[in-house]
C-alpha cells in the first residue's frame, strides 16, 4: 500500500519534551518567560521538566526502535545552543543534539531536524524578537551553526514549524508565548521577517551540508474538504482553502505558502494587507523563495465546504454529535486525502505529513497497559485516506505521527495527551499505548494491516 522508501515517523518539539530548562548553560526562551506568568498555562504548569528527554533520550530512542519507526522529527532548542540567541555558542547544548543524532543513526532512524518550533530566545525577544529586522540574520546564523555541526549526518531539515500559530496565537491573541497583542502592521512585519528567516536558513543549510540534504518547511495545512464529490463542491473547497480571506488576519495558507513556493504574496492577500508590508518588501522575495525539496505540512482536521447560492462557497456545519477529540477538534479523516491532494496540485512538491494525531483521555488501566482504542481507530481512518491520495498519484514521502510521547501541550499544559507512548510524569515511566503497537504493525506491513476490518 505504501512504498518501502516511505518514512514512518513520529514527531516532538524541544520545549515540549526536553525539560532541563536551565541545565548545562541553556538560556531562557519565550516559553520559559510565558510559563512563569501566573494563569497563562493550565494549572500553572511548565515545561521545566516535561518528559526529561534531555536526560532520557537514549531510552526514548530505544523505544522508537522497538516501534520500528524509521524517521524521527525533533526540534533543536535555539537558546540551548545559543543562550543569548546569537554569538556565544553553548557547546554542551550543541553536544546534546550531536549525541542524539548519533544515537538515532545507530538505531537505524533518520533524523528530521526542525530548527524552530516556537522556543524563541528570550534575550532576542528583549531586542524586539521577530519585529527586529535583524531577526532573519540571527536565525540564519543559528541555522548555519546547526548545519555545520550536524550536516555531515543529518540529511533532512525543516526550517520553521507552524508560523501561523506562533505569529497569530503568540503575537496577536497572546494565548501562546510570548503573549503579545500586536496590531496588524506589526503582525505583518513580524510575519515578513519570519519568511525572510526561512529563506536565509535554507541558503545556509545548502551551503553547509552535503548534496544529499533535503530541506522543507512545516506550516499548518488549513484544509477544506468538499461536502460531496460534485465538481462545484470540490472547486469551492479549493477556493476557500487558498483564499487569504478565509482566516482571521494571517491565519491562512497562502500568505505563508505562496511566498515560499511561488515567490509571491497572494493577490487577494496583498489587497488586504499589502499596504502594511515593510517598504521595499519586493526585494526579499528571491530569498524567501529559495528552492526547497519537500512540502512539509501539519494536518489534523478540516472543514467541509459546498457550493452555495449563486455558486459561492459555504462552510457546512458538522451535525450534532459529530466525533471530536479530547481537544474538541473534529475527527475528519478526509482531511488527509484532500489536504495533500490540493497542496500537491497547487505547489507541485513532494509532500511529507509532518504532524497528524489526536488528543485522547488516556490513563493506565488496571492491567498496567494503556488502551487507546480511539487513537487506533483515528490512525487507521486517516492513513486509509492518505493511502487513497498516494494511490491517485499524490507524491507523499512520509507520515510523522504527533506525538511520539505525551508531552507539555503549550497553553494546555499536561492536560492533553497526544502520544503513542504514555508518560507518567511523576515517575517519568514510559508505557507504549495500544496505538503504538498498532502503528508498529502498520510500519511492518507497509500499511496492509489497514485493510483489515477488525482492529
Amino acid at each position: 500500500m505504501f512504498p518501502k522508501s516511505f518514512y514512518w515517523g513520529a514527531a516532538t518539539a524541544a520545549y515540549q519534551i526536553e525539560g532541563a530548562w536551565d541545565s548545562d548553560g541553556k538560556g531562557l526562551s519565550v516559553w520559559d518567560m510565558f510559563c512563569s506568568r501566573e494563569g497563562t498555562i493550565w494549572n500553572d504548569q511548565s515545561g521545566d521538566i516535561a518528559c526529561d528527554h534531555y536526560n532520557r533520550y537514549m531510552a526514548d530512542v530505544s523505544l522508537m526502535k522497538e516501534l520500528k519507526i524509521n524517521g524521527y522529527r525533533f526540534s533543536l532548542s535555539w537558546p540551548r545552543i545559543l543562550p543569548e540567541g546569537k554569538d556565544r555558542l553553548n557547546q554542551k547544548g550543541m553536544d546534546f543534539y550531536d549525541r542524539l543524532v548519533d544515537e538515532l543513526l545507530k538505531n537505524g532512524i533518520d533524523p528530521f531536524v526542525t530548527l524552530f518550533h516556537w522556543d524563541y530566545p528570550y534575550e532576542l525577544y528583549c531586542k524586539g524578537g521577530w519585529l527586529n529586522n535583524e531577526s532573519p540574520d540571527w536565525f540564519a546564523d543559528y541555522a548555519e551553526i546547526a548545519a555545520k555541526k550536524l550536516g555531515d549526518r543529518v540529511n533532512n531539515w525543516i526550517t520553521i514549524n507552524e508560523p501561523q500559530c506562533f505569529i497569530f496565537f503568540g503575537h496577536k491573541t497572546g494565548i501562546h508565548a510570548p503573549g503579545d497583542n500586536l496590531g496588524k502592521r506589526e503582525i505583518i512585519r513580524a510575519a515578513h521577517n519570519v519568511l525572510i528567516a526561512h529563506g536565509k536558513a535554507v541558503q545556509r543549510i545548502k551551503k553547509n551540508t552535503g548534496k544529499n540534504s533535503r530541506i522543507g518547511y512545516a506550516p499548518v495545512g488549513i484544509t477544506k474538504i468538499p461536502a460531496s464529490t460534485d465538481t462545484k463542491d470540490i472547486k469551492s473547497a479549493q477556493q476557500v482553502m487558498f483564499s487569504a480571506e478565509s482566516g482571521e488576519l494571517l491565519y491562512n495558507n497562502t500568505w505563508w505558502m505562496n511566498p515560499v513556493f511561488k515567490g509571491c504574496y497572494p493577490e487577494d492577500g496583498l489587497k488586504l494587507f499589502g499596504h502594511l508590508l515593510p517598504h521595499g518588501w519586493e526585494k526579499d522575495m528571491p530569498v524567501i523563495s529559495e528552492s526547497v525539496n519537500f512540502f512539509g505540512v501539519n494536518i489534523y482536521n478540516g472543514d467541509f465546504v459546498k457550493a452555495g447560492k449563486e455558486g459561492k462557497p459555504e462552510l457546512v456545519a458538522n451535525p450534532n454529535g459529530y466525533p471530536i477529540t479530547a481537544f474538541a477538534w473534529p475527527v475528519t479523516p478526509e482531511a488527509l486525502y484532500w489536504g495533500p491532494k490540493f497542496f500537491y496540485e497547487r505547489y507541485g512538491l513532494p509532500v511529507i505529513i509532518t504532524e497528524n494525531g489526536m488528543s485522547n483521555t488516556d490513563w493506565i488501566s488496571l492491567d498496567g497497559k494503556v488502551h487507546d482504542h480511539q487513537r487506533v481507530d483515528f490512525i487507521k481512518r486517516y492513513l486509509l485516506q492518505l493511502a487513497r491520495a498516494l494511490k491517485e498519484g499524490v507524491d507523499i514521502r512520509g507520515y510523522f505521527h504527533w506525538s511520539l510521547m505525551d508531552n507539555f501541550e503549550w497553553a494546555e499544559g499536561f492536560k492533553q495527551r497526544l502520544g503513542l507512548i504514555f508518560v507518567d510524569y511523576p515517575s517519568q515511566k514510559r508505557i507504549p499505548k495500544d496505538s503504538a503497537y498498532f502503528y508498529r504493525d502498520v510500519i511492518e506491513t507497509g500499511g496492509k494491516n489497514l485493510e483489515q476490518k477488525a482492529l
